[in-house]
């Protein structure tokens, strides 16, 4: 074998593991994006293939686009409550001769990402022809600083808004908080902890209550304390879920679990530990099934787990509160959807009933 013919087979050896090393990091790709996506594969074979993939990006994309094209503009766009250029809101508000309820979205992204701009048009045209109004809110991301930052932002707003609830004809008894993945954990977390309302501050912004009527989530989190997650899904050791560090400003490697600063801000994030029994009724979706979970599971299916409302289910009924959790193997037909439970506990309304009637 001469020369260059040596080196013509070293150079197609090279594209050729170069080839392969590239497929399999493209499988991986889509065995995660499957993972987090399950509504994805569209013929149920567990395979996630590219054609699949694409199929669904320019759908969403599609999605996006018109619910951005027809989606109202709001009364009153990015209105500040702080100084930081996050903490903003939009604001919807519906004419009424009464004082209207008022519904908060809180978007996700694991505290690292996500924009107020996508709420859905959908929910956003339901609450409305009820005779809701809507609000959108920006907070603080965890590259700004760790928890709890993105949960008194949230507290932050609420009052903001309560103390203009008459300038803009809002029922300041009647405000309700959902969300998905982080902005279900903070709309959880504003609806059991303990009022942040202090009566005898000189700012009249803080004097407001940070209670709420009711939550609805998607794909939320009852607890962020990693204690919790290792003795629900029987875990000795698991892939812990990159959104965590920062969000707790813990070191990657560290030997965090004996760090009581760190295991105090995980048990105050957590919803389920401020749970009491005066405390609100919550409607939580999950589009993935109970899948089992063990340590090598990847963070982004145990962090959005069925399990994680189940859990607050039991611990709420309890205690005599409602809690219903809807999932592929968990069937609900009182209300129908979040956006029908959220309005029955804003105006008395009965799924079925006539929106502009309120129960008898």
């Amino acid at each position: 074998m001469n020369a260059i013919t040596s080196l013509t087979l070293v150079v197609l050896l090279c594209m050729f593991s170069s080839s392969l090393w590239s497929q399999g990091n493209n499988n991986q790709a889509l065995i995660k994006r499957l993972e987090r996506f399950p509504q994805v594969g569209t013929n149920k074979d567990g395979i996630l293939s590219r054609k699949e993939w694409q199929a669904f990006n320019s759908q969403r994309r599609d999605q996006q686009d018109g619910r951005q094209k027809s989606k109202p503009a709001p009364t009153h766009a990015d209105v500040p409550y702080g100084d930081h250029e996050r903490q903003v809101f939009d604001i919807w508000i519906t004419s009424s001769d009464e004082p209207t309820p008022l519904v908060i979205y809180i978007h996700g992204g694991g505290f690292r990402g996500g924009n107020k701009n996508t709420i859905n048009n959908s929910s956003l045209k339901q609450f409305q022809e009820a005779g809701l109004s809507v609000a959108a809110i920006h907070y603080r991301l965890s590259n700004t600083g760790p928890y709890p930052i993105f949960m008194k932002d949230a507290a932050r707003c609420l009052q903001t808004i309560r103390h203009r609830s008459t300038e803009w004809n809002i029922n300041p008894e009647k405000i309700a908080c959902y969300g998905g993945s982080a902005g279900a954990g903070i709309s959880l977390w504003l609806g059991f902890h303990e009022d942040l309302a202090d009566p005898d501050n000189n700012d009249p912004i803080a004097r407001q209550s940070t209670r709420i009527v009711a939550a609805a989530t998607s794909n939320g989190q009852s607890t962020y304390d990693l204690r919790h997650y290792m003795e629900w899904f029987g875990l000795g050791d698991f892939i812990i879920h990159e959104a965590f560090f920062p969000m707790f400003k813990i070191e990657k490697g560290s030997n965090f679990w004996s760090d009581k600063r760190i295991l105090d801000d995980m048990e105050d994030s957590s919803a389920i530990t401020h749970l009491t029994k005066d405390d609100i009724p919550v409607y939580m979706t999950y589009e993935r099934g109970n899948v089992p979970v063990d340590g090598k599971t990847n963070p982004g299916v145990w962090v959005h787990h069925v399990l994680l409302g189940l859990k607050l289910q039991e611990a709420m009924e309890k205690i005599g509160l409602e809690c219903t959790v809807v999932s592929p193997e968990h069937e609900e037909t009182k209300y129908g959807s979040m956006e029908s439970f959220l309005i029955s506990k804003l105006i008395d309304w009965i799924p079925g009933m006539d929106k502009t009637q309120s129960n008898p």
